[in-house]
């Protein structure tokens, strides 16, 4: 079974009933088996961006606590590539968030990135191998 990477938009949008994509969020939930896998940086902005909603960080942060999302992520182990990878993409440019992800591809070989990160399409894992991401239709 692939191990979820969780990056921020998807995990915005489950907890925020207003958020336009709540719906398919929820329901990429529901075909998820925990812990999902992610990183200290899509937290933090999940925190961020939720902060004006009830509960929002108080949530991101529940989710954590009961093992439904585990942070996965070591940067002070993998400064270096994160470096590199934020080189390599800085035309796109790339996100602490979305380098630690694209980092996390190449720990976990079999992994999927759930996003609505059209970027996604465009980083490449090991310098060359696309990334497994689901993301939105539209």
């Amino acid at each position: 079974m692939r191990k979820v990477l969780l990056d921020t938009g998807p995990l915005v949008a489950f907890l925020n009933r207003r958020d336009r994509y709540h719906k398919w969020a929820s329901a990429q939930w529901e075909r998820c088996a925990p812990p999902l896998l992610t990183c200290e940086a899509v937290l933090a902005e999940a925190c961020f961006l939720l902060r004006n909603t009830g509960g929002g960080s108080r949530s991101v942060i529940e989710l954590v606590k009961r093992g439904v999302v585990a942070v996965a992520f070591d940067l002070e182990a993998e400064a270096g590539p994160i470096a590199r990878l934020m080189t390599r993409y800085a035309d796109v440019p790339m996100s602490l968030a979305d380098a630690c992800l694209v980092r996390m591809t190449e720990l976990q070989e079999d992994s999927l990135v759930l996003t609505m990160d059209q970027d996604f399409h465009v980083y490449r894992r090991h310098g060359r191998q696309t990334i497994h991401a689901r993301m939105p239709a539209d």
